[in-house]
């Protein structure tokens, strides 16, 4: 059993607008045991002086795609799971270096990749895994070109890909207890058109109500929840309705609906950065034509969607959604959302309101007795400047996970 002590923090604590100086955290065996503005006297393994460095709880994004190595989705189905496997390691490893301890992935992640992370074949954060999306034909996750015929039911198509084709409510149940019977931690569907598809337009609606309710019907029993990849108004406030917990993107939405998803206690995850690096490196990266043309339909609009939602009361939380190359833009989000949240709204976002939403309140997104020890040191205060967030982790120089010292460029053993 490891003991780590950590003096003279300024600790972030979603409670309070500033840093809190003078404070000391124990850690013993992977998990906090004493947060104090005092001194700790206990003995420790290793005592880590951080000389008044910020203290952070491990960041949270709530939208990766970890299999999503390359830009074009027809590409990674022609590609074998072994080397998208392989390459989605690095990628993995950089998220964890830029002091990302946990993330949900919204596709495509199986439990082989969160059992290599946690038997530590692979250093990267921890992966809350949704499986493969659910995808009605011609939906979003329905990558099939519109001169692809297909004979019979395309049920389950494109295994190596994102998501999974079903059609009716019983193809939805199904296709839902199958997901979470190789352990997904909740359901993912596409309930709009999206930007990365070929055939759907970002303005309509997926799944009939029916089929949504199946969907939430089914994560309901298994003790979980429906996130949902939507658009416009209109397809959020559908699938609220029907009791999705979680909308993904809704770059659309306005402040009628805002209030409605206030009123179902449902969470907004923006993902703002993916269409800024999309619109700049997409084309170059392999996105189909059809694709680019489609990204100024949501970008632009983000903004305003987190505004809505903040003048609702909507938790707005964080999440990145970049493919490939460009999840190396990963921590520009931050400084996106900056632009109409306070910095300390938006390392909230992406602290406590992810946990809140993952449903791992108290054990990750915060410093206090009994959570994962998962924490960040930031040489200066980022709620001053959310660019010490950036450059790949390089003013980072402490990152914990679960206990675990990734990163120690401080050390010091002063008792």
């Amino acid at each position: 059993m490891t003991t780590i002590h950590l003096k003279n923090a300024a600790l972030f604590d979603a409670a309070a607008p500033e840093l809190l100086d003078g404070h000391a955290v124990l850690v013993e065996d992977g998990r906090v045991v004493e947060v104090s503005d005092r001194p700790i006297k206990a003995a420790a393994d290793l005592t880590i002086d951080l000389a008044g460095r910020a203290l952070l709880p491990g960041l949270i994004d709530a939208h990766v795609h970890v299999n999503s190595v390359e830009v074009g989705f027809a590409e990674l189905e022609r590609m074998p799971e072994s080397l998208i496997a392989a390459k989605a390691r690095p990628m993995m490893e950089a998220m964890l270096r830029r002091g990302f301890t946990t993330v949900r992935d919204a596709g495509g992640a199986d439990w082989g990749m969160a059992a290599a992370v946690e038997q530590g074949l692979i250093e990267g954060p921890r992966l809350l895994f949704s499986g493969k999306a659910l995808s009605q034909t011609g939906g979003h996750g329905d990558q099939r070109p519109p001169v692809a015929q297909v004979h019979g039911c395309a049920c389950g198509s494109y295994p190596r890909g994102l998501a999974r084709i079903c059609d009716g409510v019983p193809e939805v149940r199904k296709a839902a207890r199958e997901e979470l019977r190789l352990g997904a931690k909740q359901i993912k569907i596409m309930a709009s058109g999206g930007v990365a598809s070929p055939t759907d337009p970002v303005d309509n609606t997926q799944f009939s109500l029916d089929e949504v309710t199946a969907a939430v019907e089914e994560a309901a029993a298994a003790n979980t929840y429906v996130m949902a990849h939507a658009y416009t108004a209109r397809a959020i406030r559908r699938v609220v309705e029907c009791g999705v917990r979680s909308i993904e993107h809704g770059n659309l939405l306005d402040a009628e609906v805002a209030a409605v998803m206030a009123a179902h206690d449902a969470f907004l995850v923006p993902t703002l950065v993916t269409y800024e690096a999309l619109s700049e490196e997409g084309e170059a990266l392999g996105l189909p034509p059809a694709s680019c043309a489609k990204i100024e339909d949501v970008r632009g609009f983000g903004l305003r969607a987190i505004e809505h939602a903040l003048k609702a009361g909507v938790a707005v939380g964080h999440g990145s959604d970049l493919l490939g190359h460009m999840q190396r833009h990963q921590s520009r989000e931050f400084l996106i959302k900056s632009e109409v949240m306070s910095p300390h709204e938006v390392l909230c976002a992406a602290t406590v309101t992810n946990a809140r939403l993952l449903r791992m309140e108290g054990e990750i997104g915060v410093i206090a007795p009994g959570a994962f020890a998962d924490m960040i040191v930031v040489d200066g205060n980022p709620l001053k400047d959310l660019g010490l967030l950036q450059d790949q982790g390089a003013h980072l120089p402490l990152i914990m996970q679960g206990g675990r010292l990734v990163k120690n460029t401080i050390y010091t053993n002063d008792h």
